[in-house]
């Protein structure tokens, strides 16, 4: 998954190649002016041979030039700090903009598949968490493997023995990087995991608090918190102590590689007859502790890069989840009169479970089709099929004629109008709201529309009337957010009309108004309703009754009643005394 991963982050990296190219030059000319200190310090440590014998005219020079290596060093590290910043947060932005995107065209399956707040958390901590460790990789990888490639080749050129020993010790400090590496990447894994998890539940409680708290559920949710948290805090613990082996285990390498330097230098230098001057041994104890360092910081990067990978999996695998099927043909809706077919449909969530089998039934364009039955009937699932939010395993779902597999989404969803029992409301104006389905509307229409849905008023009543900004939550009640949402439908005027439950959150007075408003509206339309209290469709031209995924019943009020079949035991369980 590792080599996946690294080949996603690689095609995100693809269009940034110059500012690669450019962190590149940085690192090396950090790590070439960087290099040339210890040198420089070197020979000005040979230019002071003993007392009234300094050479100081030479020893000016090269304070002159360690100042300027110094000078280019911090330049170098700027620059390659700006370009790191603008590669990674435009690789983020990437990410999420991507992940964003791919929430639009995932099948809804998917979706109902997971908790939203496991979905948010990829997109927002995951992605978070890989930036970090991307930018401290960049910042510290290229200089580091510069650095150490470097320090070897001037070691080689001072003194081969010394190299001999610097290279010898190498695979140690190889083999910790790569224990730690390999132990934390799977235990960051876990712990990105697990936070999602606690994310998601975190949303789920805060999102039905009201819930939770009319159950007095307080106790359970947070025994069910702390076992996630306890599980937590375990994969973070042991996440932690492995990364936390990467300073004191890099440190005991680079104190024993320091040791042998010191003991091969000294020996060096008293045996060699002056070819090997205590300037040489100050550098080459300089070179030894620069060779050291990158693989400290090195070890430190690959522990938060494995952290970054375990994220950038989980984020990648979310942009890189199978799309909904793209539209067959670009063949959209057009002039719809409204007549809906379902011939002999089979559909089913899950694979072999059955839900709806061979189910045939016809709206007439214009007429009003009501869908009642017991709960878990399939009566959500029909409407999910007619807007296609999923696609039938067989038979067909037509609209004047055509399948609906065969036309656009687009055209086919511009020509229903759906107001359901959980409204929505985007953190806009109403305004804005109102205006979501047909933005060309004109300000006397969009009025026209919130007063046949007995919204004006109310509306008015806002600090800021039609330009008060609202949210899903909290600025209105569920009264005035159904109202608002059935405004919206009638501003739009589709010729056919999806209506679940519409008023339920609507006082009997207002219901009586919007129920008025909506015959206006049903006027020419096809109309689906799916509703709980009968008394409500009592005027249908036709009632489909279902049950176990099929249409068992089907005709008029009256003449459902007088078959005396199930349609008539539900009307008189709702109105039995």
């Amino acid at each position: 998954m590792k080599r996946g991963t690294f080949r996603g982050i690689c095609r995100y990296l693809k269009p940034y190649a110059l500012f690669l190219a450019l962190t590149v030059f940085f690192a090396l000319s950090n790590v070439a002016a960087s290099l040339a200190v210890p040198h420089l310090v070197g020979l000005g440590i040979d230019c002071i041979v003993g007392q009234g014998d300094v050479d100081f005219a030479r020893l000016m020079r090269l304070f002159v030039l360690i100042g300027v290596c110094i000078g280019v060093s911090s330049l170098s590290q700027w620059g390659m700090s700006l370009v790191n910043n603008r590669i990674v947060y435009h690789v983020l932005s990437d990410l999420r903009r991507d992940a964003f995107r791919k929430l639009g065209v995932l099948p809804l399956k998917y979706l109902d598949a997971r908790a939203y707040g496991e979905t948010a958390s990829v997109i927002i901590t995951d992605a978070e968490q890989f930036a970090d460790g991307l930018l401290l990789g960049f910042t510290q990888l290229f200089t580091g493997i510069a650095t150490i490639l470097g320090v070897l080749v001037i070691l080689f050129l001072k003194r081969w023995e010394i190299a001999l020993i610097v290279l010898c010790m190498t695979p140690l400090s190889l083999f910790a990087a790569k224990f730690i590496s390999s132990h934390t990447y799977s235990m960051f894994k876990r712990q990105s995991e697990v936070r999602a998890e606690q994310t998601a539940f975190i949303d789920e409680m805060i999102g039905n608090l009201k819930v939770v708290k009319a159950f007095c559920h307080e106790a359970a949710n947070e025994r069910e918190f702390e076992e996630v948290n306890a599980q937590l805090k375990r994969c973070s613990l042991k996440a932690v102590f492995f990364s936390s082996m990467t300073n004191p285990t890099t440190r005991f390498i680079n104190s024993v590689i320091y040791a042998l330097v010191a003991l091969a230098g000294a020996i060096l230098a008293i045996t060699s007859g002056g070819g090997f001057s205590v300037g040489n041994l100050s550098s080459v104890l300089s070179y030894s502790t620069q060779y050291t360092k990158p693989f400290n910081e090195i070890s430190e990067v690959v522990t938060e890069f494995s952290n970054a990978l375990a994220c950038a999996a989980r984020l990648l695998k979310l942009i890189d989840e199978e799309e909904e099927p793209s539209d067959a043909e670009n063949l959209a809706l057009k002039e719809v009169r409204g007549e809906v077919r379902l011939e002999h449909v089979d559909f089913s969530y899950t694979p072999g479970q059955r839900l709806i089998e061979d189910l045939s039934v016809t709206a007439p364009a214009g007429k009003r089709c009501a869908i009642v039955g017991p709960t878990g009937c399939g009566k959500t699932t029909l409407i999910n099929l007619l807007m296609r939010f999923y696609d039938v395993n067989g038979g067909r779902v037509t609209v004047d004629g055509k399948d609906i597999r065969l036309v656009t989404r687009r055209s086919l969803r511009e020509n229903y109008g759906m107001v359901l029992q959980e409204t929505w409301l985007k953190t806009a104006t109403v305004r804005e709201n109102l205006l979501m389905g047909r933005p060309e509307a004109t300000e006397e229409e969009m009025a026209a529309a919130a007063k046949a849905a007995h919204a004006h008023s109310f509306i008015l009543r806002l600090p800021e009337g039609y330009d008060t900004v609202i949210g899903d939550e909290g600025t209105l009640s569920e009264g005035q957010k159904q109202l608002l949402c059935i405004a919206r439908i009638m501003l739009c005027r589709p010729p056919m009309l999806i209506l679940d439950e519409a008023t339920s959150n609507i006082d009997a007075r207002t219901e009586l108004k919007v129920q008025d408003a909506f015959q206006k509206l049903m006027e020419g339309r096809t109309c689906f309703v799916v509703a709980h209290r009968l008394s409500t469709i009592e005027t249908a031209d036709l009632i489909l009754v279902m049950k176990d995924g099929t249409i068992i019943e089907q005709g008029t009020h009256r003449d459902l009643l007088a078959r005396k079949g199930f349609y008539y035991e539900l009307y008189n369980a709702q109105f039995a005394e």
